[in-house]
């Protein structure tokens, strides 16, 4: 009996071995990683920004809290800048939008920071991720770092849009029950 498991055993696990012995590691994986973050979040932020109505870009949950506008703003220059440092390409000087500007804008603007990244961050890979980068002011990180902040901005300005549309009883993107096809 003992036999007999030790064979059933073996017959199941030198196969996975096998396969996972050819199986070739991905030569970028941390740039390649943020990438397809890019992709996600593209979809599911602007489609965030563009479920809240108009009239309500001026809201904002408490008086210490920024608008759902500012917000939006905030996202644009976020993308720019950090796509811009990580890529060595210097944002569009047509990337600046305000809280004031008019919802339209603010969403053509999140989609252009989106589109700017998806163009910059193709050129990059994982050879230079150690390279010293100044992000803001004087304060310095490595490439690798400004690929983690991006994406945690990622997360971060979605779940703060999300929580400010739900509070105007609008379901956030990926709450959405998915569409029949």
């Amino acid at each position: 009996m003992k036999r007999i498991c030790l064979i059933a055993l073996a017959a199941m696990i030198f196969p996975m071995a096998a396969a996972a012995q050819g199986a070739k590691p991905e030569a970028n994986p941390v740039s390649s990683a943020v990438r397809q973050s890019v992709v996600r979040f593209s979809k599911i932020m602007v489609a965030a920004v563009d479920a809240m109505p108009a009239d309500k870009y001026e809201y904002h949950p408490t008086p210490e809290q920024m608008t759902f506008g500012h917000l939006v703003a905030h996202m644009v220059g976020s993308n720019f800048l950090l796509c811009s440092k990580i890529s060595g390409v210097a944002a569009p000087e047509s990337s600046k939008v305000t809280d004031k500007d008019s919802k339209d804008k603010l969403v053509a603007g999140l989609k252009a920071s989106f589109d700017f990244c998806t163009e910059t961050l193709a050129k990059v890979d994982d050879s230079n991720l150690g390279e010293s980068l100044t992000l803001f002011g004087t304060r310095t990180a490595s490439r690798a770092a400004a690929m983690m902040a991006l994406t945690n901005d990622f997360a971060d300005h979605y779940s703060a849009a999300a929580m400010y549309l739900r509070l105007n009883g609008i379901l956030p993107p990926t709450a959405q029950p998915a569409k029949k096809e």
